[in-house]
Formats: C-alpha cells, sequence, structure tokens
C-alpha cells in the first residue's frame, strides 16, 4: 500500500510525469460538492456545430465563422476532386481513394472513421481499404472490422531499433512461421474482394487465404526480394476471412477489403507514437514509392505533429526538414495526385499552477507546417484552429460529457467526431469551390 501510494504521489510531484497522473483531483472535488452539469452557449461541441454548419452560424450570430481551415491556393487537390466527379457522373469502375498518414489517435481509427463514414454516405462504399495483418497495440482496430490474430513477430517502423525500410503502405510488418493466423470479420455484407500485401524474400515460405470456411488459395512468397500483393474473389455475402501460413518464413503487411462498386476508399494508417521521421526517412523510399502507386491514393494526408510538439528543439530545427522530405518522397511516387498536410490538434499540459494549457511549441509547430505547404504548393487544413486554436483541450476536457482524455491529447469518440466532421466538411467545402470555378469558367470560354 505504501508503494501505491508513493507511485500515486511521484505521478502528482514528478514534472516529467505530470501528464501520467492517476488522480485529477480537480474532478474528484466537483464529485464531493455534487456540482450540476450546466451546458453553456461556449460548450465546445455546439461551437464545432456551429461551425459546422455555415446556415446556422448565421442565424445564431449574424455572421459566418471567421475559420476557413482549408487552404489551397495552388489547386493541389484538383486531383482529389477530379476523381470525385468521375464517382459522381457514375463511371465504370471510378473509385475516390484517400490515405491517411498519423499517430496514435487514428490506430483506432479515430476521426479516419468519422470521415470515411461521411464521404461514404454522400458519395458511395467502394470498401473498407487497408487493414494491418495483427494488431501491433492492443487499441488497434477499424470500425467495421474485427480482427485477432496469433503468431506474428510485429515491427512497426518507428519503434524497432534495426530498420531494414520494408513496412509496406501501412508500415508495419510482421514476420510468421507455419500456424501464424490472422482472421478478420467484416460487419457489413457486399464485399467482393480480398488482397493481401506481402514481401516476396529467398527463402519464403507461403500463406493460405480462406473466406467462410473455403480456402481460396496459396500464395508462395519465395522469390528475389520485392513488394508482393495477391487477389481473391469472395463467396457471395462472406464477412469471415483468414489468412494463415503454411511454411515459413513469411512476411506480410496488411490486407484490404472492396466492395467492386464506385465510390470512397478511406486507408487509416496511424501509428502510435509516430511522428514525421517514419514517412521522410524510416520507409525505404524505393519501396514505399511502389506500395503508393499500387494502392493509388488520389490525395494522401500527412497527418503528424502531435508527439513532436513537446520536443522544442525538433520542432525547430528538424520538423522542417522532415516535412519538406515527405512532401518530396510523395510527389515523387504519386506525382499527379494530391498532398494534404494535416496539422495536430491542440495538445494541452498542466502548468505550474495546476491549469490546462496549450504546450508552447505546438503553435510554432502549426505555423511551420502551414509555411512549408505553401512553399511546395500541397493544400493545408488547420486543424489547430478549426477546432478552437489555443486552449481547446481545457474546454474539451472541462466539457460534458468529455472530449478528450487525461492525457489531453487522445479525443473520446465525441471529440474525434468533431474533428472528423470538421475535415468532411472542409473537403466538400473545397469541392464545391472546384465545381463553381470550373463550371464559370466554361462559360466564360463560351461567353454565356
Amino acid at each position: 500500500m505504501l508503494s501505491l501510494a508513493a507511485s500515486v504521489a511521484a505521478l502528482e510531484y514528478i514534472p516529467q510525469l505530470k501528464n501520467y497522473r492517476l488522480m485529477d483531483w480537480d474532478a474528484v472535488q466537483q464529485v464531493v460538492d455534487f456540482k450540476p452539469s450546466i451546458v453553456t452557449k461556449s460548450d465546445p461541441i455546439v461551437e464545432a456545430e456551429v461551425r459546422l454548419k455555415p446556415g446556422r452560424a448565421l442565424e445564431k450570430t449574424g455572421a459566418r465563422a471567421a475559420v476557413e481551415p482549408l487552404s489551397d491556393p495552388k489547386g493541389s487537390l484538383h486531383a482529389f476532386y477530379e476523381a470525385i466527379e468521375r464517382v459522381e457522373a457514375g463511371e465504370p469502375g471510378a473509385v475516390v481513394r484517400l490515405a491517411h498518414y498519423g499517430d496514435s489517435p487514428t490506430t483506432a481509427d479515430l476521426i479516419t472513421a468519422d470521415v470515411r463514414a461521411l464521404l461514404q454516405k454522400r458519395f458511395g462504399d467502394a470498401g473498407h481499404g487497408f487493414y494491418l495483418i495483427a494488431k501491433p497495440w492492443a487499441w488497434y482496430g477499424h470500425r467495421g472490422v474485427d480482427s485477432d490474430s496469433s503468431g506474428w513477430d510485429t515491427e512497426a517502423s518507428n519503434l524497432t531499433r534495426v530498420r531494414d525500410g520494408y513496412y509496406g503502405y501501412g508500415g508495419v510488418s510482421f514476420k510468421g512461421a507455419a500456424g501464424a493466423r490472422a482472421r478478420f470479420r467484416l460487419k457489413e455484407p457486399g464485399y467482393v474482394r480480398v488482397e493481401v500485401a506481402y514481401w516476396q524474400q529467398l527463402n519464403g515460405g507461403s500463406f493460405t487465404v480462406e473466406a467462410c470456411g473455403d480456402r481460396l488459395g496459396e500464395q508462395a512468397t519465395a522469390g528475389e526480394p520485392s513488394e508482393g500483393f495477391t487477389a481473391y474473389t469472395l463467396p457471395a455475402d462472406c464477412k469471415d476471412i483468414a489468412v494463415s501460413v503454411q511454411s515459413g518464413p513469411v512476411r506480410l503487411f496488411g490486407v484490404q477489403f472492396l466492395r467492386g462498386s464506385n465510390g470512397v476508399v478511406y486507408d487509416s494508417l496511424g501509428l502510435n507514437g509516430a511522428y514525421i521521421s517514419v514517412l521522410a526517412k524510416f520507409l525505404r523510399e524505393d519501396h514505399w514509392a511502389k506500395e503508393l502507386q499500387h494502392y493509388a491514393p488520389d490525395v494522401v494526408v500527412i497527418n503528424y505533429g502531435t508527439n513532436e510538439s513537446v520536443y522544442a528543439a525538433f520542432v525547430d530545427k528538424v520538423f522542417e526538414k522532415e516535412l519538406r522530405e515527405s512532401i518530396r518522397r510523395i510527389r515523387a511516387a504519386l506525382p499527379d495526385k494530391s498532398i494534404l498536410v494535416m496539422s495536430p490538434m491542440d495538445r494541452g499540459e498542466r502548468n505550474a499552477a495546476g491549469q490546462i494549457e496549450t504546450v508552447p511549441a505546438l503553435q510554432r509547430l502549426v505555423e511551420l507546417e502551414r509555411k512549408v505547404a505553401a512553399d511546395e504548393g500541397v493544400a493545408f487544413f488547420n486543424t489547430f484552429e478549426a477546432m478552437g486554436g489555443n486552449g481547446t483541450m481545457a474546454k474539451w476536457y472541462a466539457a460534458e460529457p468529455r472530449l478528450v482524455g487525461a492525457d489531453f491529447i487522445h479525443p473520446m469518440p465525441g471529440g474525434a467526431k468533431i474533428i472528423g466532421n470538421l475535415l468532411y466538411q472542409a473537403m466538400v467545402d473545397g469541392y464545391n469551390r472546384y465545381k463553381t470555378a470550373k463550371t464559370t469558367a466554361q462559360f466564360a470560354k463560351t461567353g454565356l
């Protein structure tokens, strides 16, 4: 008991551990005082709804919200918008695909699941997209897919000490011998195709793919080192798929599930503890380029900064260089596609007085991202400002229900939904502006 008490006290009084406290004494005091919850006009959910619905903002305030979070002066997102146009026009096989690289919130498909759902509701559901073979972290998962696995040696590109750079599209590789297995259960019917991404190697073994108890095929992975992909047609309405190693060694990256219909595929590619170096250095450039070219996303979202924001020296000396390198790599691999730099959310910490405030380097980091995006001619989504700017996590933590966890970093589902809605609305507003400008230019050209 004394050891436990000492541990709790250490978390309270050691500055380096203040964001990992086990007790929130302010919350305890509120419980003791039996204070009733009161929703005020400054409630962040209400504020977010006003920003999300311009008509409602006009009705309530008489003026539009000042924040315009999506900046794209060079038209970097036009390739993305053109893909949406093809889907809306009903072109055969038209699919718009998004690749969202991010840090820990996206490892559980937070934010990305909400954007995916909104885009697919509006433009059609072409499939779930990429999903890692196994769970690198217990909380890894995507909305719409359940999974379990055994027998894999997991190597995340940002966590392993010895990096060979071969981590596939999702930044994690999984090595298995005979008996290693992964099972996926889709929550909705209608999927027609499954594809497995693997690494071919000189001494490679083989794996099988099964669907609803039927073996679809066996894939050998022996050969000259290279990227490999094998796809199979799923039985009608089958929702249970398994991948099993028959002989080893086998190195796999992930699976993707597709519907075969027009619409949106949204790949959530988050890594726990990830930072910009994942894209700039940890993924081998030639390998990652081939992975990107295979999946061919119409827009790549670069969504880092949360973890970097508490390392001021990294922000001031390294971040800009590595963000530029990440953009260069993506542009080299996908020269005709779109790139969107997405800033991190607000990140809070307690000051000496116990108040929650934005970490000092975060605003400098967001400004760096804005500057680099402008210099490189890519789009920029200012999540930090869109959600409310400086001090927002303090408001989110005080909200009822809470919108952020006790670390003042990871959003609760309600907070994630706000961010997802903000990003979705910004994308749709940008698309509508693109269509309006295109129509106006066509009328001007014809003299109408």
